[in-house]
């Protein structure tokens, strides 16, 4: 008995299709589950740290690293700084300046550290050539773009709406650096390390030292972070990241009350975390 192509494909089409359903219906069917899958993956968030972005640092990469290591452990004492340092020992040495310390004087010590990497003229040299202007918001964005690699991984500079006055006055400029996976925030693992040793004291640095606002808003759920050179930075306890929790999967101080809002990270303001655990 022989069959013909179209009858073949007729005879399968109807042995996978449910009796009784037309092809409108079996349509529709099939629409649903498509739509209700990605729903589905939609609603499942991941996770930024399942797959560790690789570097390789190259000579330059390595004397920042070197350089900042060795600065940071001047600010402590009985911690040593390889020959050799990595970025894991970089990581490592400057969450040793959290230990003993609360967030008022972690924050404290990084600008020691940053103000330590500068000759003492430099901030009033700095606020004359780069005034708060246009300008020096998108040149300083440019640099930190192809500075900062070695710090905080790829980025690049965007062109965004920015709030440049103190009434919420708006003027797009090319000023925005959109890191698109901080190292640091990733190595580290810790959300009261990025705010206490990396956001906050680097707006206070450009915006009070060099006079240049900035504002440095980190995503959480992926690991970047927006750096908006002639924005002025929020008041601490109206910044998002003040009231960001820990990273349930990293932190071992997580909250897990299942079904419950989450704490903010203890970290990120000690006094805080101390006042409500009293």
């Amino acid at each position: 008995m022989k069959m013909n192509v179209t009858s073949l494909q007729n005879c399968c089409t109807a042995r996978k299709a449910p009796l009784g359903i037309s092809a409108v219906q079996r349509r529709k069917v099939v629409m649903a589950r498509v739509a209700e899958a990605s729903g589905t993956a939609a609603s499942v968030k991941k996770d930024p740290f399942a797959e560790k972005t690789t570097y390789n640092d190259n000579l330059l990469d390595k004397l920042f690293i070197k350089l900042y290591s060795k600065k940071m452990a001047d600010q402590l004492q009985g911690v040593a700084v390889p020959d050799k340092p990595t970025y894991d020992d970089f990581v490592r040495i400057s969450s040793e300046i959290m230990k003993g310390r609360n967030s008022v004087q972690q924050r404290a010590v990084v600008r020691d550290v940053l103000m330590s990497l500068l000759p003492p003229e430099a901030p009033p040299t700095f606020r004359k050539l780069f005034p708060p202007t246009q300008f020096s918001a998108e040149f300083n964005a440019l640099i930190a773009s192809l500075g900062f690699y070695w710090l905080v991984g790829e980025s690049e500079v965007k062109e965004e709406d920015v709030v440049v006055g103190p009434n919420g006055e708006v003027r797009r400029q090319r000023s925005v650096v959109q890191i698109k996976k901080c190292r640091y925030l990733e190595s580290s693992g810790c959300v009261g390390m990025c705010v206490n040793m990396c956001k906050i004291p680097t707006q206070t640095f450009f915006t009070d030292e060099f006079g240049l606002p900035l504002t440095m808003n980190p995503n959480f759920e992926d690991l970047s972070c927006s750096m908006i050179f002639g924005q002025a930075p929020p008041p601490m306890n109206e910044d998002p990241a003040y009231n960001q929790p820990c990273f349930a999967v990293q932190c071992s101080i997580a909250s897990r009350a299942d079904g419950a809002v989450l704490p903010p990270c203890p970290k990120v303001d000690t006094e805080r975390a101390k006042a409500q655990s009293a």
